[in-house]
């Protein structure tokens, strides 16, 4: 007898026992979870591909996760997520909390924010694109980076860490890299009127 005839007869045998059907429920279980898992991904982010033999494959993605960790001024760590999945929690119609993803088809950059002496120095890593698909939008305490291609997209509010003059913003945009350097101001005063209390 041959050995894979060996191992064939072997397999039945022992598939029966009840450690092996527990595999039924695990397959069904990841089943399940994938169904789950495709009906919160945008469709821009699902497509289908034929294949030279006549079949199709359906492909999903890209899918972007990840963080950075750097040390604040005041000595406290820092985390910064980024990328187009973002780790959540769901509940159950028994009002339990559980585990799950969310999808967004703008894909969050990795993004640095240096506190200099006179000014504020944004990085963002936003690679696959041409600076002229990059849109920045600036307040005296927001920066906005955005880029909308067919390809790529990119959306990401940063606050700022001192105020700045937005008309001082100075761009560079270098092998996937942003950089923008904007002047420190004062801050200016909210207008209000004084009202005398008599």
């Amino acid at each position: 007898m041959a050995w894979d005839e060996e191992f064939d007869r072997w397999f039945r045998r022992w598939g029966q026992m009840p450690f092996f059907r527990d595999f039924d429920d695990i397959d069904k279980m990841f089943d399940r979870m994938f169904r789950e898992m495709l009906e919160g991904v945008p469709k821009d982010l699902v497509r289908e591909r034929r294949l030279p033999d006549g079949g199709t494959v359906r492909e999903m993605g890209p899918f972007v996760y990840g963080y950075s960790m750097s040390m604040g001024p005041d000595g406290k760590p820092v985390i910064r997520e980024f990328g187009n999945v973002k780790p959540s929690q769901k509940m159950t119609p028994f009002g339990r909390r559980r585990p799950t993803l969310q999808y967004k088809q703008e894909r969050e950059p990795l993004v640095d924010v240096m506190d200099e002496d006179g000014s504020v120095k944004v990085l963002a890593e936003v690679p696959g694109v041409e600076k002229s698909n990059i849109t920045l939008n600036c307040t005296e305490e927001l920066l906005t980076i955005s880029v909308d291609t067919e390809s790529r997209k990119y959306y990401k509010e940063v606050e700022l860490p001192a105020a700045v003059d937005p008309q001082s913003a100075a761009a560079a945009y270098q092998n996937g890299v942003l950089e923008v350097n904007l002047r420190k101001i004062e801050k200016r005063k909210p207008h209000g009127k004084s009202i005398r209390i008599e």
